[in-house]
């Protein structure tokens, strides 16, 4: 069962602590329970009911009017929701409702809906994104069960590898050759996956070296492949200071060569990086890179 505090609700729903204690007190919408100190938490169903309700009132239903319909009520609304909606909001929150379930067939169902109605790609960018940014910062302050996290990340893992499995060759006028990979603390490849797969669909050569990849290896890997870019990510805690010395290491190693680095622990400015060396903050920017440059 989930542990959440009221911040955690607020990051998981977007719906401000303020407003959630608020339909608290006036509607009796969810009951925190209370700790043998006193603190309030809440469990997976409080957290599944507040994102139905947001779900719902973003589609114009009054929360006074939500507030007395059962559970099972509340999931009919949202199935009906789901087959009319493309909004990337209420799909980012199925899924997170499908996590705390470990409900598969949701998940593909959610996920089949975003995809026919805007594509894999934006699918990626607005929805899949988003939502592991979401997770990703109660994961790592260990709020989220660790089997939900690995249920939905081997999921979309699949998902992404079919995706990349399935691109032709392109017809890139000027392809680059990019070596992918991640370094030796970093296990969470679901981000180098989506980027293996644009840089796929526009036509460049891939050498996917993936998670935790010692830094030796990497130098021994490049004097054998030509390699035109670099490209890592960051998404495990890792101090500021960790960072910026593993990228001057790779600047001081591969001076002739380009390197782009992301990922959710590099979201700060950076001031000083080696010429080098290219922070790429988030996917529509890269997309915007790689389109400039086709």
């Amino acid at each position: 069962m989930g542990n959440y505090s009221i911040k955690d609700l607020e990051k998981l729903s977007g719906i401000k602590a303020h407003t959630i204690r608020i339909w608290e007190k006036r509607y009796n919408l969810i009951e925190p329970s209370r700790t043998n100190t006193n603190i309030r938490y809440y469990s997976d169903e409080d957290l599944k009911k507040l994102l139905n309700v947001s779900m719902l009132n973003r589609s114009g239903w009054k929360i006074s009017h939500l507030a007395d319909k059962s559970n099972e009520q509340l999931s009919e609304l949202i199935l009906q929701l789901n087959k009319e909606s493309a909004d990337s909001e209420t799909q980012i929150e199925h899924l997170i409702v499908s996590m705390l379930d470990l409900d598969e067939v949701k998940f593909e169902k959610v996920l089949s809906n975003s995809i026919l109605k805007i594509g894999f790609e934006e699918t990626l960018t607005r929805v899949i994104y988003p939502f592991f940014d979401r997770i990703g910062i109660l994961w790592l302050a260990g709020t989220i069960n660790a089997a939900q996290e690995h249920f939905m990340s081997n999921l979309m893992r699949q998902k992404i590898i079919a995706a990349i499995d399935g691109q032709l060759p392109g017809d890139q006028k000027n392809p680059k050759t990019f070596m992918l990979f991640l370094h030796e603390a970093e296990l969470h490849e679901l981000g180098l996956l989506f980027y293996n797969y644009l840089l796929r669909k526009h036509g460049h050569r891939v050498i996917y070296l993936g998670q935790a990849v010692p830094f030796k290896d990497l130098i021994q890997i490049a004097e054998i492949q030509k390699t035109d870019i670099l490209f890592t990510s960051f998404t495990t805690g890792i101090t500021e200071k960790d960072l910026d010395s593993y990228l001057s290491k790779l600047a001081k190693n591969f001076p002739s060569k380009t390197i782009y680095f992301t990922g959710y622990q590099t979201n700060r400015e950076f001031k000083n990086l080696p010429g080098n060396i290219q922070h790429i903050p988030s996917v529509e920017y890269f997309q915007k890179l790689l389109s400039d440059n086709d």
